[in-house]
């Protein structure tokens, strides 16, 4: 290695591998530091990728118990967690030994280890293999993610206290599960666990799940979710844990009859906190929020100029296409071109069954900071594609600005949400009008074809369902 590096990624998950690639594509020499044997980060090896295998598996399991509706006994399953569990591990090791191979193939310089500041241009490595190296760097980015958020002063043992790590390694099936927390995590997490035979039950403080989604699409997801739960209990907190040799007691708080129950494992899904307060990094006048969060400008620079933070670090919201559209931007600016960090919409995605899926703006955004909105909505009991798959417990919503009719948001709850709300945030990205998706030809039947009847209905001339046109709609 050279004295001092061009440049240094520090972190090699979805933001710090993205701009490692990019930056040696665009042919800069690039050190690439993480304490993983390859690439991936949290997403790959603890995250995204396990959870959606494993969530793959659970919508099998639903659609075999699903199909006895149409004429077809499977039977019932029999479940071999240890080939569950080697199948989910089977697609992290292809996913990362990937991204291994193109990392040697774009001659990325990869250091194992965990690193530290010395000064705002230096790092030490303490290296997975032995000893420490110091690299020297011109410009850095700081892709260090984050990590699950604990309850305060619970000494629940490993075995019985999960996290949204832990959950994935399903060391063995529980017979009854807390899930603390209706966040997406704890919802996705719930589901896997209920499809392969565990008793779920989810708690949330507030008075709903997944508070970021507009209500109506929530509520589309809830009904499906309360029937493979044993509970779901709202506006409930947790008072205390104690671990007995029977299970967990959980004493509740709140809209819940039952104050103190039992479980064989709990598992705290309540968020994520931003892994910035890196050692050392006070040497280098970074500027951390308390929170954890690297302050950054639009180039996705820090309070240094020549330091750089994307992804989780780099402030809500905390996803792993968030970090890899910064990661794009950082490198962009570094090699000169003139870029910064202002989309019109980001795509949030819930891959529970059905999925939820949401960009631009919501309608409980639009009410909170009092933008004026019109709403057009679509149900998929009239859809002909919904209903051949035996699926019309989906909704597709389009949150539309009056006079200009620009679409500023959309919304989808059913199946496979999370692949159709690409055309939504281009949708919003393009600020195409409702006229645009109304006129643009959709594929018949499709389930993408919602989005297109959204429109239609905003001008009440929708085929597969009558409601009047509204007088703002005409004019």
């Amino acid at each position: 290695m050279p004295d001092t590096t061009p440049l240094v990624v520090l972190g090699a998950g979805p933001g710090g591998h993205a701009a490692a690639f990019l930056a040696a594509d665009l042919g800069m020499p690039v050190v690439l530091i993480d304490d993983e044997v390859n690439p991936g980060g949290v997403c790959t090896y603890r995250g995204c990728i396990p959870s959606k295998a494993l969530l793959h598996v659970a919508k099998l399991l639903a659609e075999a118990r699903h199909a006895s509706q149409w004429g077809i006994d499977f039977g019932e399953p029999k479940i071999d967690i240890d080939k569950v569990r080697a199948f989910k591990q089977g697609v992290v090791d292809r996913l990362t030994g990937g991204l291994g191979q193109l990392t040697r193939q774009r001659k990325i310089t990869y250091i194992q280890g965990r690193a530290s500041f010395v000064d705002a241009h230096t790092l030490k490595v303490a290296l997975t293999a032995g000893g420490e190296q110091d690299v020297r760097f011109e410009k850095l980015i700081i892709a260090t993610g984050s990590r699950p958020i604990t309850l305060p002063n619970v000494t629940l043992s490993p075995e019985r206290l999960l996290d949204s790590t832990t959950a994935l390694d399903m060391a063995r099936m529980p017979k009854s599960l807390l899930v603390v927390g209706g966040g997406y995590i704890g919802l996705e997490l719930g589901t896997v666990y209920a499809a392969l035979g565990a008793e779920v039950s989810v708690v949330e403080m507030l008075d709903r799940l997944l508070p970021g989604a507009d209500r109506d699409l929530v509520n589309v997801l809830a009904k499906r979710i309360r029937p493979i739960t044993k509970q779901v209990l709202l506006s409930t907190k947790v008072v205390s844990m104690e671990e007995k040799p029977d299970g967990v007691h959980v004493t509740f708080e709140g809209a819940v009859e039952q104050k103190t129950q039992v479980f064989d494992q709990v598992l705290v899904s309540i968020g994520r906190r931003p892994n910035g307060n890196i050692a050392g990094i006070e040497k280098t006048g970074v500027e951390v929020s308390q929170r954890g969060f690297i302050t950054v400008d639009p180039q996705r620079r820090t309070t240094v100029p020549h330091i750089y933070a994307i992804g989780d670090v780099a402030g809500d919201p905390m996803l792993a296409h968030k970090a890899t559209y910064d990661a794009k931007i950082a490198v962009e600016h570094i090699a000169g071109h003139k870029v910064a960090f202002e989309p019109a919409a980001i795509p949030a995605v819930v891959f529970t069954d059905p999925e939820l899926a949401w960009c631009g703006l919501t309608e409980a955004e639009a009410q909170e900071r009092g933008i004026a909105v019109e709403i057009a909505k679509f149900p998929w009991a009239a859809s002909g594609r919904a209903t051949t798959v035996d699926r019309t417990d989906g909704l597709t919503k389009l949150i539309i600005e009056p006079g200009t009719q620009r679409v500023l948001g959309v919304g989808i709850v059913g199946v496979n949400a999370g692949e159709l709300i690409a055309e939504g945030v281009l949708a919003v990205e393009m600020a195409a009008t409702v006229a645009d998706l109304k006129m643009t030809i959709h594929a018949h039947p499709t389930l993408g074809e919602t989005v297109m009847e959204a429109a239609e209905v905003y001008f009440g001339t929708a085929t597969n369902f009558y409601k009047p046109k509204k007088a703002s709609a005409a004019s």
